[in-house]
């Protein structure tokens, strides 16, 4: 059956006013029971006592000898500032400024692997041995461009020394330089491309170093494949010391959403644990599949615990104006309107039409008809409802 939130209300005040009419019959039953049996002793005294209550047009108002105000509780109205809490899903992602895909930098056979997918790996650390002919021109590039400059250096060496015995002309001096000049720039680009590619190493194999500190989450390639495409990912290095819980904000919601919101966040792994943290950075773009938006919250993750992928309940506080907020004992039905007893002048009360905001436990928000400051009857209404 379903029943929003004004039909459960109103039946909720209903059974309310149904009580406590059964509750000012039974008080005002004692009560004559009581005061027609003093009356019936002492009449002069009935007289005395005067009326419980006096009806100035709007206004009721409480003598002093009344014994209601022994029965009525008068309270100011607060204001509050809530947070409503909106849940969304989320899912753990490792932070993609310290994921790494390494690729071989050249084409050649894998003859050694020395990691395995979930190792934890150090920086610099050896992870792949790969047999590469391409190395092997490298070298020889190297030693060509090497042996090119010695040459070269000679060549220069005599030019100096015909010219200065003034038995060659100047520009035979100068294409000597020009040449040396040469050689050297093709040996130092040579040397470098090959430093770039052994990471200085003296070995004729390519050597595939850790480029950080993490964990191997995936590697695409078995002992002895051959690797044809530089461009493809050997593996996947992550440091998972740090990771992003992101959270899927609806388009409808995003503006309630914003940078340095508390967050809560739980994990279907770890039941009855609640993970507290900050939202760090609100996305640019709505995915185009969803139109949902990516929201990332960073958490420390030194024990491993957090593991990509891990599904998460994401409860962020999004704040809210400040509203009046009053005790649902102080709500009675009038007909079909929610009212409340104002008291305008000392024990002397109106009836006010409330409009009605989110119920939170034993108190209820007031979206219109009361300001903060105003004094109301929070418990014993009921007698004065009529």
């Amino acid at each position: 059956m379903n029943l929003n939130y004004s039909t459960l209300t109103s039946r909720r005040h209903r059974i309310v006013m149904a009580i406590g009419a059964a509750l000012l019959c039974t008080a005002l039953t004692g009560f004559i029971a009581k005061f027609g049996a003093a009356a019936a002793e002492n009449p002069k005294t009935a007289e005395a006592a005067g009326p419980m209550l006096v009806r100035q047009g709007d206004k009721l108002m409480v003598p002093d000898n009344s014994p209601l105000r022994k029965r009525l509780l008068v309270s100011p109205v607060n204001a509050q500032a809530f947070a409503h809490v909106l849940t969304v899903p989320g899912v753990v992602e490792a932070d993609s400024a310290l994921t790494v895909n390494i690729l071989p930098p050249l084409t050649g056979r894998l003859t050694e692997l020395k990691v395995k997918l979930g190792d934890s790996v150090k920086k610099g650390q050896l992870l792949a041995v790969v047999q590469s002919p391409d190395l092997d021109q490298a070298y020889s590039d190297a030693d060509k461009a090497r042996d090119a400059l010695d040459l070269a250096r000679k060549a220069l060496d005599r030019a100096r020394s015909v010219h200065d015995a003034g038995a060659n002309a100047v520009k035979d001096l100068e294409q000597a330089n020009s040449n040396y000049a040469q050689a050297q720039a093709e040996s130092t680009r040579a040397q470098a491309r090959l430093s770039t590619l052994n990471g200085g190493s003296k070995s004729r194999m390519l050597g595939i170093n850790a480029p950080v500190s993490g964990t191997v989450t995936a590697l695409n390639a078995g002992l002895g494949a051959f690797i044809t495409d530089p461009t493809a990912t050997l593996m996947t290095v992550a440091n998972l010391d740090n990771v992003w819980v992101t959270a899927s904000i609806p388009e409808d919601l995003l503006a309630s959403v914003a940078k340095g919101q508390a967050v809560d966040v739980d994990f279907s792994a770890y039941p009855g644990q609640k993970f507290h943290g900050v939202v760090r950075f609100v996305g640019a773009l709505l995915e185009p599949d969803t139109h949902r938006n990516k929201t990332r919250i960073r958490f420390a993750n030194p024990d491993g615990k957090l593991k990509p992928n891990m599904y998460a309940s994401v409860s962020i506080a999004v704040p809210q104006s400040t509203q009046v907020v009053v005790p649902t004992s102080a709500l009675l039905m009038n007909n079909d309107s929610t009212t409340v007893f104002v008291e305008v002048a000392p024990w002397t009360f109106m009836r006010r039409v409330v409009e009605l905001g989110r119920e939170d436990g034993d108190n209820v928000r007031i979206l219109s008809g009361l300001a903060a400051g105003d004094r109301i009857v929070v418990r014993g209404g009921v007698l004065l409802n009529d």
